[in-house]
């Protein structure tokens, strides 16, 4: 379940523009690229995306979590195109843009902080909340479209499924012992969907002939 804020809890304001919202991840993830963590704050990143601080504010509740939006947006795909492709191709895009993000430098330094950071600071929960949380809400609905289309039985494992996807992206971040690529995320989607897929067609009962 998504610990990020709802919606209702942030302070009223005008209508969210999009352009806004794209200009300021934009501006939050060159700067971030080209100066890490340290230089990004909500008032510099106003400035390169030429809109107020409350614009900011509107989305994002502080820097932390704006640099963890801003550093997976791109590259991304949308999980509305994911989720018309098979779940398996479906996710298999959507894990190629989370290795992608994650197999630059600046990923992989992003990775490490985390691993020492302390975990009630705000980094660590705005790592949790903008990457962790909403990668998995995205492989969640990919693989609920899966069960619905009958490419996969869950049998009520979704969150231990969740984690064997993702877990291993992180551990070979950590470890450094392989690198990351599309045909490492690729292979967990296969080896995921070899063994979830043969349960949910032993899952099915066949017919038995006509009497």
């Amino acid at each position: 379940m998504s610990q990020a804020t709802p919606l209702s809890t942030r302070k009223a304001g005008r209508p969210r523009s999009e352009k806004a919202r794209l200009a300021i991840l934009d501006a939050a993830y060159r700067m971030l690229m080209d100066d890490g963590f340290g230089r990004l704050t909500i008032e510099a990143v106003a400035a390169r995306a030429r809109v107020g601080k409350p614009t900011i504010y509107r989305y994002w509740n502080n820097a932390q979590e704006l640099a963890m939006a801003a550093f997976l947006a791109r590259p991304d795909v949308e999980p509305a195109a994911a989720l018309h492709m098979s779940a398996r191709d479906g996710l298999k895009a959507h894990m190629r843009s989370v290795v992608a993000a994650f197999a630059t430098s600046r990923g992989r330094q992003i990775t490490l902080t985390m691993a020492s950071s302390d975990p009630d600071s705000e980094l660590a929960k705005a790592f949790r909340t903008q990457i962790i949380l909403k990668s998995r809400e995205t492989g969640r609905a990919l693989l609920e479209a899966g069960e619905r289309s009958g490419e996969l039985g869950m049998g009520g494992r979704m969150e231990a499924v969740l984690d064997m996807i993702y877990g291993p992206i992180f551990y070979r971040l950590l470890a450094g012992h392989a690198p990351l690529d599309d045909g490492f995320s690729d292979g967990i989607v296969d080896i995921m969907f070899d063994g979830i897929g043969l349960h949910a067609q032993r899952a099915s009962p066949n017919p038995g002939p006509a009497d």
